[in-house]
């Protein structure tokens, strides 16, 4: 028995719909969604009292559902079928009195001006809008027409959808544009998602006189969960809201059917503001024997930490995952922006939603683990917020580390998974016979920074491989006694610069920053100053070493590229890609010292690129030395313009245990977990 339509067309002709229903027989036929599922909906704009027109009834037992709950009874059903009408009439005559069915065409209706307070429509604009067609596009202005002519002043439009976009545009934009007040609902369904997918909903038109000359939208969506509407700005984000929507039900049903070969990660947003609220990857691990107790659960990562590998990189996840000896894992990374109260409220607030992700297979009732690092969601606090014109938004902020050791961090907004300068704090110590303080006192304002920083500590393993780079340098005096020039290119929060300038006593170091925002930055939150030799420029770092070759070449030891790119879409983030080009690395070399060593921070994931950079810096620099930071992209590359400076591994050893030997000598000793030495026992000649 064939249903469907030839063509799309046929949807609006009374004689599909006389041999649909005919064929059918007396089974009602529900477009969207049973009664149960819409009934919280209905509640609120529906009143007892309201004389309700139904457009498009169909067999649907909607009409009888809402008569025979009390929710109300002078409902008024039309649809363009006779067969259907006189179906339903036989059906309802004895039982609900109140109720009546009319063969009418929606685009052309008998009744007064204002004759209703709710039109109701189950699927029917959906059945209609199957195009773009002028004539169709007709139709429906004459079907909203008809429905705004009849509905009071304050009467509700009430239409049952899948919100296609170009479904959801027509009616938002035909009632907006009136001054209507539209109103979006998702409606909870407790359909099988082996079957049905998509969610349905309900979007609420409620008539305003309206006003000549204004332009105001009042434009809303809200679902269950949620207490009060959210407000947006635009037609263009309120359908893209309702994608988002369904394509959270399209996802979770495809995670209920099978394990996802690839990591997905989605956002839950606030319910007040709509921004970001929690960032979930869900990672399934086939190769872990499932269980009754280990097929799901959840990681909360704490707060600070989500940049680290293992909680930032697919990779990273996967291991987690792995360790965890869980089927499938979400992981949950909590947002900067949001405040948190513990991880009991997280899970409470948490639970219903990451159940919709559970694996296939999962009972109903099973308890859902939720897990994290020592048992809490981590300390995250914001100091400082600023825009600047060439970096955007930025914020600086302590964050509680492993050992419960904390750390300041700058991070570009543009880029939040990537931490762009971190230094590790000194914990206060109090007086001696002096007692902690109290919890109830007064917290340092956002002006007061509660500790120092601890300059002897290198956070980032690139750092470390870039410092450890001088020992390359074929100076006849050890290191770090002899004096060197050095220039640092990208002074971010002032940490590698600082830290040679501090442990290499006779160092003169240089520094070039484009962004004079950092230079504020790294002096007021992260202990950087400037003085005999320690010197910033604030320039471009293309324009300063052009300069300099033109003037004084030959003049530096070392010379150190620690500048990130702003174009995201490349796939390479640093360095810009003028910096690797060619003629600038001949200026490069120009500056440098024959003996001297060019240190480059690279971070490409684009292989053919990356390839491309190091067949450039061959051309320039004979000697080339790389070294791959462990879990990371970056790529420690050391450049010299003289084959004759080439020394193996076991030679850089020697040299880096010589200079540590020197440091204790002098007393500048750093911090015990960096050791030169391993930073150059991997170092692989290109």
């Amino acid at each position: 028995m064939e249903l469907l339509p030839r063509s799309p067309g046929e949807f609006g002709s009374a004689r599909y719909w006389d041999r649909f229903f005919r064929q059918r027989g007396q089974r009602p036929f529900e477009w969207y969604g049973a009664f149960p599922e819409l009934c919280p909906v209905l509640l609120k704009y529906v009143r007892p009292r309201d004389k309700v027109l139904v457009v498009g009834c169909g067999n649907s037992e909607l009409s009888e559902q809402m008569y025979d709950t009390g929710m109300c009874e002078d409902i008024v059903n039309i649809d363009i079928s006779d067969a259907v009408i006189r179906q339903m009439q036989e059906r309802s005559a004895s039982k609900r009195p109140k109720m009546s069915y009319l063969q009418m065409d929606m685009l052309h209706m008998d009744f007064p001006d204002a004759h209703f307070q709710v039109a109701l429509d189950k699927g029917t604009l959906d059945a209609i809008l199957t195009d773009d067609e002028e004539v169709t596009l007709s139709k429906v202005d004459r079907m909203f027409a008809e429905i705004s002519r009849v509905l009071q002043v304050g009467g509700r439009y009430l239409c049952v959808s899948l919100a296609q976009a170009h479904v959801l545009k027509k009616a938002v934009g035909y009632f907006s544009q009136e001054g209507w007040v539209v109103r979006v609902h998702e409606v909870a369904t407790s359909g099988d998602k082996q079957q049905f997918v998509l969610p349905v909903f309900v979007y609420v038109m409620t008539k305003f006189r309206k006003i000549p000359g204004s332009a105001l939208q009042i434009l809303e969506i809200c679902s269950e969960e949620q207490d009060k509407p959210l407000r947006l700005e635009s037609t263009e984000r309120l359908v893209e809201a309702v994608k988002d929507r369904q394509h959270y039900a399209l996802l979770c049903s495809q995670l209920s059917k099978a394990p996802c070969g690839e990591q997905l990660s989605l956002d839950l947003c606030d319910k007040a503001s709509g921004r970001p609220r929690y960032t979930l990857h869900v990672v399934d691990s086939p190769a872990v024997k499932p269980s009754r107790d280990n097929r799901f659960a959840i990681f909360i990562i704490p707060q600070g930490r989500e940049t680290e590998w293992l909680f930032g990189t697919e990779e990273g996840r996967r291991q987690l995952a792995a360790s965890a000896g869980f089927g499938r894992l979400v992981t949950v990374a909590l947002h900067r922006e949001q405040c948190y109260e513990g991880m009991a409220s997280i899970q409470a607030e948490l639970s219903g939603k990451v159940m919709e992700l559970a694996p296939p297979g999962l009972p109903a009732r099973q308890q859902v683990p939720f897990l994290s690092v020592g048992g809490d969601i981590g300390v995250r606090t914001v100091w400082h917020c600023d825009t600047s014109p060439l970096s955007g938004e930025f914020v600086v902020e302590d964050v509680k580390g492993n050992d419960a050791c904390y750390f300041r961090r700058l991070v570009f907004l543009s880029n939040k998974n990537v931490v762009q300068s971190e230094a590790r704090l000194l914990a206060p110590a109090p007086p001696p016979g002096q007692k902690k303080r109290r919890k109830d006192k007064k917290k340092p304002g956002p002006a007061e920074p509660p500790m120092a920083i601890d300059k002897s500590y290198l956070c980032c393993e690139h750092h470390k491989a870039m410092v450890a780079g001088l020992c390359l340098l074929g100076s006849s005096d050890p290191l770090p006694g002899a004096p060197i020039a050095v220039l640092v290119v990208g002074l971010g929060g002032g940490s590698l610069p600082l830290f040679i300038h501090d442990y290499f006593p006779q160092a003169h170091v240089a520094v070039v920053e484009i962004d004079p925002s950092m230079l504020e930055v790294a002096t007021r939150w992260f202990g950087f100053s400037q003085g005999d030799r320690m010197q910033v420029h604030i320039a471009d770092g293309l324009d300063h070493v052009a300069k300099l070759a033109a003037e004084a070449p030959a003049q530096y030891d070392a010379i150190m590229f620690d500048v990130d790119s702003k174009d995201l879409t490349l796939g390479m983030s640093c360095p810009p890609p003028a910096f690797v080009e060619k003629p600038f690395l001949e200026k490069v070399k120009t500056i440098l010292k024959p003996e001297g060593v060019f240190v480059l921070n690279l971070v490409c994931r684009d292989a053919r690129l990356k390839e491309s950079v190091l067949a450039i810096l061959r051309e320039v620099f004979p000697l080339l030395y790389a070294r791959r930071i462990d879990e990371e992209v970056n790529e420690i590359l050391f450049c010299q313009p003289s084959p004759k400076s080439r020394r193996d591994p076991v030679e850089l050893t020697v040299l880096a245990q010589a200079v540590e030997g020197s440091m204790q000598q002098l007393g500048h000793s750093w911090d015990s977990s960096y050791v030169l030495a391993d930073m150059l026992q991997a170092i692989t000649i290109l």
